[in-house]
C-alpha cells in the first residue's frame, strides 16, 4: 500500500496535520512512536491552549487529538521510525521492522529538551521541574524559582518568571553568561533576577514537589542548599532529526530548514512543529504549523 501522506510524529503538530489530511480524504499514516504524544504527555496541566476555559491535562489533550485524527480515518502505528528514504518516490519509512511508502511526507518529530540527567529531576518532573516558563510560570505566582542555564533562552525564561514569581535565581556553571549583551543587561537590571555563578545542580530536593536544589561550586567543590519552589531548565533543545541526516537540509544546530512556510528542500516533504521551530516551541504554534503542512501536502498531491 502507498499512503498519500506519511506523518512522522504524534505531538500537536503531527496530530493536527493528521486531522487535516485524513479529513481531506487523504490516506494518512502516522508513525506515532512508542512514546507517542510529544512533550505534552509530560505536562500535567495546559492552561494556554485555546478552547479550555479551566485548562486541560496534557495527556488528555493529546488523547483527544489522537481520537479526532482516528475518527477521520488516520492510521497510527506506535513504533519508532528507524530509517527514512527520500531519494526516490514513493518515499519510504522503516518502523517496527516494516517499510511503509508515501506519496508525501510531513516531518513533525519535535525537539527534545536537554535534561541534567538526575534521578530527582525525573521524579519531580511536572511537580516543580519544568522546561517551559511560558507554560508553567503561572503555577508559581509569588514563589521562589530557579532557572538553570546562561543562554538567551535562559534569560527569556527568567523574564517570563519574573513577572509572576517573587524571586528568580539563575544558576550558571560559568562566571559569565552566554546570552547576548542586550538580554544580559536587561537581566542585570531586573530587581527580581539574581545570579548564582560557577555552580551546578547536583540534586533537586523534595519528595512530592520541589523544595530546593543542592548546588556544587565548580571552582571549590563546596556544596550548599538553595530553597526554591520550582526549577526551570534552560540548557537547550535537541531536534529529533537523527534519522533524517544526509536526507534533508538541516541547519548547523540540526533543525530542519523550512522554505516557503512548511516546504523543505525535497519536493513532497514538509515540516511542522518544533523540529523546525527553535524560537516559539508552543503547542498552539506547533498545531498551527501542522495545519499549514497538511494544506501544503494536499496542494502538492493535487498538483496545484
Amino acid at each position: 500500500m502507498v499512503y498519500d501522506v506519511v506523518i512522522f510524529g504524534s505531538g500537536p503538530a503531527g496530530l493536527t496535520a493528521a486531522i487535516y489530511t485524513s479529513r481531506a480524504g487523504l490516506k494518512t499514516l502516522v508513525v506515532a512512536g512508542t512514546l507517542w504524544g510529544g512533550q505534552l504527555m509530560l505536562t500535567r496541566e495546559v492552561e494556554n491552549f485555546p478552547g479550555f476555559e479551566n485548562g486541560i491535562l496534557g495527556p488528555k489533550l493529546m488523547e483527544e487529538m489522537r481520537k479526532q485524527a482516528e475518527r477521520f480515518g488516520a492510521e497510527l502505528i506506535f513504533e519508532n521510525a528507524t530509517a527514512a528514504d527520500f531519494k526516490s518516490k514513493p518515499f519510504k519509512v522503516t518502523a517496527g521492522n516494516k517499510t511503509y511508502k508515501g506519496k508525501s511526507v510531513i516531518i513533525a518529530t519535535g525537539a527534545s529538551p536537554k535534561w541534567l540527567g538526575l534521578e530527582s529531576e525525573t521524579r519531580l518532573r511536572g511537580r516543580g521541574v519544568s522546561v517551559c516558563a511560558t507554560c508553567d510560570a503561572p503555577f508559581f505566582r509569588n514563589r521562589k524559582v530557579v532557572v538553570v542555564g546562561g543562554s538567551d533562552t535562559a534569560m527569556e525564561e527568567a523574564f517570563v518568571l519574573s513577572k509572576v514569581a517573587s524571586e528568580v535565581k539563575v544558576i550558571h556553571r560559568r562566571d559569565k553568561l552566554r546570552a547576548c549583551k542586550f538580554l544580559q543587561e536587561k537581566a542585570f537590571e531586573n530587581p527580581k533576577i539574581t545570579f548564582v555563578w560557577n555552580s551546578t545542580v547536583q540534586e533537586i530536593l523534595g519528595k512530592d514537589r520541589v523544595e530546593g536544589v543542592r548546588l556544587r561550586r565548580v571552582d571549590s567543590g563546596k556544596e550548599s542548599v538553595l530553597e526554591c519552589d520550582a526549577v526551570f531548565l534552560a540548557i537547550g533543545h535537541k531536534p529529533n532529526t537523527d534519522i533524517f541526516k544526509d536526507q534533508i537540509e538541516l541547519d548547523q544546530t540540526g533543525y530542519i530548514v523550512a522554505r516557503e512556510d512548511t516546504r523543505t528542500n525535497i519536493e513532497g516533504v514538509f515540516v511542522a512543529g518544533d523540529v523546525a521551530d527553535y524560537r516559539y516551541r508552543q503547542a498552539i504554534a506547533a498545531a498551527g504549523s501542522g495545519c499549514k503542512a497538511a494544506l501544503d501536502a494536499e496542494k502538492y498531491l493535487l498538483g496545484t
